[in-house]
C-alpha cells in the first residue's frame, strides 16, 4: 500500500526537473537554428518568440542585456543561428531557451542584403518608369541569354513557334547559377547589344532559392539590363520570385512561357486583326468611292447650271424680268406724279385772288394792331397815375403844406437838437421858399 508521504509535490516535482534540466552540461550551451514566430519585445527590451522547424517548437527569450551586438530587428519569419542554455520557469512549469546570441541564417543574411541593394538601387533611379523601354509588338530576332540545356530555351522556342513563326530565336549561352554566373549573364547581354540582331531580350532561368537566383541580384547584370539599348525581359525563378534584374528591367514575367507570350503577338489575334483591317479597308474603299459618286452627280448639276446655253437662257429670263419691273416702276412713277399735279392744281390760285386776300389780311392786321396800341396806351396811363399818386404820397414837400420845414445845418438835414449848437447858422426849407437863421437857444425833452 502505497503511503501518503510517498506523494511529490508538483512543486517538488518542477524544482526536481528544474535541476535535472538546467543542470545538465549539455544543454547549459547549445546552439539551435529555426525560424522565428509569434515574436514580441517589451518595452524593457526582452525578446519574446518561438523558434520553430517543420517537427517542433519551442519558446525562447533573450533579455536586452544580450541584444546590444545583434546586427539586425528580428521579425516573424527570419532563419536565424542562435546560442544559449535551456531554463525552466517553476510557476508553469515550461521550459525554454534563454539565448545569449543569436545571427541570421545564410538565407536570412541573403535577404538583408538583397534589401539594402534594393533600396540603394531605388534611390539611385534604377527602378524609374521613365526608363523603362517599350517592348516592340512584331520582334524580328528574340534574344534568349539562359543555360543552353536547362527547360527555360525549350519552353520559349515552342511558345514562339506557336504563337508568331515569323520572329527567330537566338541563344546567348550563359551560366545562371554559381560562381562566375553574374559575369556570364553580364557579358552575354552586352554581346546581344554590340551584335543589335535582337529587338528584344529575354534574360531567365528556372525556379530554386534565393541562393541559386542570386546572380541575378548583383551589380554585373543589374548594370547591363540597365545600360541595355535593347528592351529586356526577365522571366527568373517561380511567380512568387522576385529577384533585382526584375525591377530594372522593361517587363518581368512571371515565367519563361509568359516572357515568350510577352514578347511575341498571337497569330491567332493578328489573323482575327487582319481579317478586320481587311474588312475596313473594304469598307473605307466603298466609302469613298461612294462619295466620289456623290461628288460627280453634284459636279455634274453644277455643270449644267454653268453650262453656256443654260447660262444665255438664265440671262434672257433675268432681261424679261427686269424689263418687266421697269414697264411697272414707270407706269407707277407716272401715275403719282399725275396724282401729285391734280393735288398742286387744285392748290393754286389766281394773282388778283391773292392779292385780295393779301389786302384783306392786310387790313384785319392794321386793326388789330391799333386795338393793341389802344390798349398799351390805356395800360401805360393807369399805371402813370398810379404811380404818380405813389410818388405825391412820399414827397416830403406835401408835408409843408401843413406847416412842416426841413431844417439843415451845412448842407445836411438835422433830426436833433444835440446836432445844433447855440448861435450856429442855420437853413430853414419852406414850402415856397427858404430862410436862413441863427440859434440864439436850444432845450432838450
Amino acid at each position: 500500500m502505497i503511503r501518503l508521504e510517498q506523494y511529490l509535490s508538483v512543486s517538488a516535482l518542477t524544482k526536481y526537473i528544474k535541476a535535472k534540466l538546467e543542470g545538465d552540461k549539455h544543454l547549459f550551451s547549445i546552439l539551435l537554428k529555426g525560424e522565428i514566430s509569434n515574436f514580441k519585445r517589451h518595452s524593457r527590451g526582452h525578446l519574446y518568440f518561438t523558434l520553430k522547424d517543420e517537427g517542433a517548437q519551442i519558446s525562447a527569450i533573450m533579455f536586452a542585456s544580450d541584444t546590444q551586438g545583434m546586427s539586425f530587428s528580428p521579425k516573424d519569419g527570419d532563419h536565424v543561428l542562435v546560442s544559449g542554455r535551456i531554463s525552466l520557469y517553476e510557476p508553469s512549469g515550461t521550459y525554454s531557451i534563454q539565448i545569449k546570441s543569436m545571427k541570421l541564417d545564410g538565407i536570412g543574411e541573403l535577404y538583408l542584403k538583397y534589401e539594402a541593394l534594393k533600396k540603394e538601387l531605388e534611390s539611385k533611379g534604377y527602378f524609374s518608369l521613365d526608363h523603362k523601354r517599350e517592348i516592340p509588338k512584331y520582334p524580328k530576332v528574340i534574344g534568349v541569354i539562359t543555360s543552353p540545356t536547362g527547360a527555360v530555351i525549350e519552353d520559349i522556342k515552342n511558345t514562339v513557334s506557336r504563337r508568331y513563326l515569323l520572329a527567330e530565336i537566338h541563344l546567348y549561352p550563359a551560366l545562371v547559377q554559381g560562381p562566375g554566373s553574374a559575369d556570364s549573364i553580364h557579358n552575354q547581354i552586352l554581346t546581344a547589344n554590340q551584335k543589335g540582331d535582337a529587338d528584344v531580350l529575354i534574360v531567365g532561368r528556372g525556379g530554386g532559392s534565393i541562393e541559386d537566383l542570386w546572380a541575378f541580384n548583383e551589380m554585373p547584370v543589374i548594370d547591363a539590363i540597365y545600360h541595355s539599348k535593347i528592351p529586356v525581359i526577365t522571366a527568373i525563378g517561380h511567380e512568387t520570385d522576385f529577384t533585382l534584374s526584375d525591377f530594372v528591367s522593361d517587363l518581368r514575367a512571371p515565367t519563361p512561357t509568359a516572357a515568350a507570350e510577352l514578347a511575341t503577338p498571337n497569330t491567332l489575334d493578328l489573323k482575327t486583326k487582319i481579317s478586320e483591317m481587311l474588312d475596313l479597308i473594304t469598307y473605307k474603299t466603298a466609302q469613298y468611292f461612294g462619295q466620289r459618286k456623290t461628288d460627280l452627280v453634284y459636279l455634274d448639276q453644277r455643270l449644267d447650271r454653268l453650262s453656256p446655253l443654260m447660262k444665255l437662257d438664265q440671262l434672257h429670263l433675268d432681261l424679261n424680268r427686269y424689263t418687266s419691273d421697269l414697264s411697272k416702276s414707270y407706269r407707277y412713277q407716272l401715275e403719282a406724279k399725275l396724282v401729285k399735279v391734280e393735288q398742286l392744281k387744285g392748290r393754286l390760285k389766281s394773282p388778283e385772288e391773292k392779292i385780295s386776300q393779301l389786302k384783306e389780311r392786310h387790313l384785319n392786321l392794321v386793326e388789330k394792331l391799333n386795338a393793341v396800341i389802344i390798349k398799351v396806351k390805356e395800360n401805360k396811363v393807369y399805371k402813370f397815375e398810379v404811380l404818380k399818386a405813389a410818388l405825391n404820397s412820399l414827397n416830403p414837400l406835401s408835408l409843408m403844406d401843413k406847416g412842416f420845414a426841413v431844417i439843415s445845418k451845412d448842407e445836411r438835414v438835422l433830426t436833433s437838437v444835440k446836432q445844433i449848437e447855440v448861435s450856429d447858422e442855420i437853413g430853414i426849407r419852406l414850402k415856397d421858399g427858404s430862410i436862413k437863421a441863427r440859434v440864439i437857444r436850444k432845450e432838450e425833452n
